[in-house]
């Protein structure tokens, strides 16, 4: 049996630069399923996103997925694109198997927690405030460089980090401290500042876009403290659940997430198509 893929629509060039086009995956002519294929919004024309891999309950189990995976590569190459991405969802222990025997690399994954009604207060001796503009310059900088270089390490080119660091400025922070719906916070313990917390309060949820204990100060539980806040902040905020990315590698801080009782929700690939 041959599996192919079918156009379902014209190859359509959005607002925002992406192309894209949606397929039904066909065997011998029948459909079985679908693909959704796209250029990377923010890395532009050279990086595919694969939006979509759907192969009807039936049609699994037979590498019918592995074939159209396959197919849409070779459609992304056409594109001329170097790297394809993907995600696929937290419990979908079938799609990361399939992910993996093809070749892609986990990046980082998405995590979430329903928020209670306590609200978790700060230990004794450490107290939170609000970052000041002397502060924000120096930190935004090392934060940034940090950001970059963990994409950089994780397939993306150089030029790519560091455009993707400086578009997450102009989304998120576009006044800096002031920006709507931004929470900067730095930790003190007995007036020593030990780490910092960057918090956004979205429509749908809060989301710790930034969490960082300062080198000197780490192994003392800071990490924890910082999460909680984050999670205070939230429950301030009207947030009834917390959401936030973490990078593959950084075994510490999923494992904190985890007893934290934060569950992953989608998990972030990559691939070369060299």
């Amino acid at each position: 049996m041959t599996t192919t893929l079918r156009p379902t629509e014209p190859l359509r060039h959005d607002p925002d630069g992406t192309r894209s086009q949606r397929y039904q995956v066909c065997v011998n002519g029948r459909p079985i399923g679908g693909i959704h294929l796209s250029t990377h919004p923010e890395y532009g024309p050279t990086v595919a996103c694969l939006a979509e891999l759907r192969i009807e309950e039936p049609d699994r189990g037979r590498g019918r997925g592995t074939v159209a995976a396959l197919a849409a590569e070779e459609v992304a190459r056409g594109w001329g694109c170097k790297r394809i991405e993907g995600s696929v969802p937290g419990d979908a222990e079938a799609a990361r198997r399939l992910a993996t025997t093809l070749g892609y690399v986990l990046r980082s994954r998405n995590m979430e927690k329903r928020l209670g009604p306590d609200v978790p207060r700060l230990p004794a001796g450490l107290v939170a405030r609000p970052m000041t503009e002397a502060e924000y310059g120096p930190w935004r900088a090392q934060a940034r460089e940090g950001f970059a270089r963990s994409l950089i390490e994780r397939g993306a080119s150089t030029d790519e980090a560091y455009d993707k660091a400086e578009q997450s400025d102009v989304r998120f922070l576009p006044d800096g401290l002031a920006s709507a719906n931004t929470v900067i916070s730095v930790l003190e313990s007995d007036g020593d500042p030990v780490g910092v917390l960057w918090l956004g309060l979205w429509p749908d949820s809060a989301f710790v876009l930034d969490v960082e204990v300062h080198a000197e100060h780490r192994g003392r539980g800071h990490g924890r403290t910082l999460m909680r806040l984050a999670e205070a902040q939230a429950a301030e905020g009207g947030k009834d659940r917390i959401a936030l990315h973490v990078f593959a590698g950084n075994d510490p801080a999923e494992r904190l997430y985890i007893s934290l009782g934060y569950e992953t929700t989608s998990y972030n690939f990559y691939k070369d198509l060299a």
